[in-house]
């Protein structure tokens, strides 16, 4: 209602003065302060936009991280009872070599000794299986290059028919769960003989 009164009074020329405070605007903003402004929020704008975009590659590096560190928590969980079961592993399969010496001795053919070599041997081999079922392989460094990240040095032994720096022996197998030592292997390297 009052638009069209407004509006009638233009058309039939009724004179608003400029003296009348009511038809003037509030805030007068010229053309370049309106320039100003636009350019400002503009800025503001391409600001807002890039820390969101900021945010989003953060959060999604934290996604990311995370959901390594669960595959991680998954796989090497079982890390300390590798540890402790390939100890297990040790003292059967040195057992079972004391068995076989036994039980081959032409002077004594125990059949009962023969038997537990046998039972042994199956269930070192049960054992093992069950151990590549899950991840953790036994190490088998020797004729290979020395490694600091699998292999321990225990002792130097003269290098005959191999090169220098080689391992010649091992001490103690060594283990890996998923490619990650988590036990290394005793072992000689071969050094050049002194003469």
């Amino acid at each position: 209602c009052a638009f069209s009164t407004a509006a009638q009074q233009r058309s039939t020329g009724d004179e608003c003065g400029p003296e009348d405070p009511s038809e003037e605007p509030k805030h007068p903003l010229s053309g370049c302060a309106l320039e100003h402004k636009a350019i400002k929020l503009e800025e503001q704008v391409r600001d807002l936009t890039e820390r969101y975009r900021r945010a989003l590659a953060d959060s999604e590096n934290v996604r990311r991280r995370t959901q390594k560190f669960v595959e991680d928590a998954k796989l090497f969980g079982i890390q300390s009872f590798c540890r402790d079961l390939v100890e297990v592993a040790d003292i059967l399969e040195k057992t079972a070599e004391s068995a076989a010496g036994h039980a081959e001795e032409p002077s004594d053919p125990n059949p009962t000794l023969q038997k537990i070599y046998e039972g042994l041997s199956l269930i070192e081999a049960k054992l093992q299986s069950v151990f590549a079922k899950h991840g953790l392989q036994k190490m088998n460094p020797v004729g290979g290059r020395y490694d600091p990240y699998d292999h321990e040095i225990v002792c130097h032994v003269p290098a005959e028919g191999v090169q220098p720096g080689t391992v010649a022996l091992v001490t103690q197998d060594g283990y890996k769960l998923h490619g990650r030592t988590i036990r290394h292997a005793l072992v000689g390297v071969a050094v050049e003989a002194q003469e």
